[in-house]
């Protein structure tokens, strides 16, 4: 079969399942009164479900197992080990998620279930082997203990960047698609990993599916159950199959970033990392007047952007560099939204 036809399949059923099944985590969600109501962060009309990652996650794990039927080359011996590993993890994070969608879990068990699902896919061989030195372009291989340390700290890492991105309608599930995209072009074109092109396409169907109902005006929330299983996702295909860390680092640079500047605001404020506020950059815009559709807009726009970096050029000191001048201009809007709300809080009424 010719790639260009497993890839429009692919592409196909993911985004039809995540259309058919948005509606009906809709009901679902009204129907047992699994939903959000206006207050606190949230500022939308109405009551909205929040089970809408019941359509991103069946559509994607569903798509990626009826793939495997597809006559394709696959390169890696340990290619359906590490597949189990991401469907494996994903099932587990999917319920887990349904359950703090409903129950609303306590930060200690979100964290204790990101941890298993983390590990579950260090078990399934899905861990950071080597890393590429830019100055040098030879491989770092680091000792076991640390590898499997630093790839449960990036896939946690991942799953609360893409949990916490999910505050504004269409931001998180469009952030999403987009780090699919780079994934899939440079897994699929760069790298000529055809079989593992198909993962981030499913990500990509699956999310766009969802998008059409979760854009501005949202009918409908990814919640837990569907964050954690992008998150996951996201984190475990930037492994598989190698060179993909710098794409979704530049991809996903600002939210990573936004993530760590309000844990250690929460840490210095004697609170959990893991708690809500309206604190991240997007709540903050929001809070001075701006649409939320611009906002979101904007976020594309950026991670597009430096995005787009990595599929320019192959040096690996270019995209070294695009990290650091990613990472000083987002530190300079953190800097100077903190600065501003502390005035706004300074100024008497």
């Amino acid at each position: 079969m010719q790639p260009v036809y497993a890839y429009s399949i692919v592409l196909g059923l993911a985004f039809g399942l995540s259309l058919m099944l948005t509606p009906v985590s809709i009901w679902l969600g009204k129907r047992f009164g699994v939903v959000d109501r206006p207050g606190g962060r949230r500022t939308h009309q109405g009551e909205i479900s929040r089970l809408g990652g019941i359509a991103i996650s069946v559509a994607f794990i569903g798509t990626i197992l009826a793939a495997q039927w597809l006559p394709i080359p696959r390169f890696d011996p340990k290619e359906v080990i590490r597949l189990s590993g991401l469907v494996i993890g994903c099932i587990f994070l999917f319920i887990m998620g349904v359950v703090d969608d409903v129950f609303e879990l306590k930060p200690i068990p979100q964290f204790m279930a990101q941890l298993f699902a983390a590990a579950i896919a260090v078990g399934f061989q899905i861990f950071i082997e080597t890393v590429n030195n830019p100055f040098t372009g030879q491989q770092v291989v680091w000792p076991y203990w640390f590898t499997v340390t630093l790839s449960l700290f990036w896939l946690g890492l991942m799953m609360n960047t893409v949990n916490f991105l999910d505050g504004l309608d269409g931001l998180a599930s469009g952030v999403s698609i987009i780090a699919g995209v780079m994934l899939f072009i440079h897994s699929a074109f760069r790298l000529g990993q055809t079989s593992v092109g198909l993962l981030p396409l499913a990500l990509i169907g699956a999310s766009l599916g969802f998008l059409l109902y979760n854009f501005a005006p949202a009918r409908v929330f990814m919640g837990s159950s569907g964050s954690y299983v992008l998150g996951y996702a996201l984190g475990t295909l930037s492994i598989i199959g190698g060179a993909k860390m710098a794409t979704i680092l530049l991809v996903m640079g600002l939210p990573l970033l936004d993530l760590a500047w309000q844990a250690v605001n929460r840490l210095a404020q004697g609170r959990s990392p893991m708690s809500g506020d309206r604190g991240h950059l997007h709540f903050r815009l929001v809070d001075k007047g701006y649409g939320t559709r611009m906002i979101v807009l904007a976020y594309y726009v950026f991670c597009a952007v430096f995005g787009g970096l990595t599929l320019i050029t192959t040096s690996a000191v270019f995209k070294f560099v695009a990290l650091i001048v990613l990472g000083l201009f987002s530190l300079g809007i953190f800097v100077i939204a903190a600065r501003r709300r502390q005035q706004i809080a300074n100024t008497p009424n």
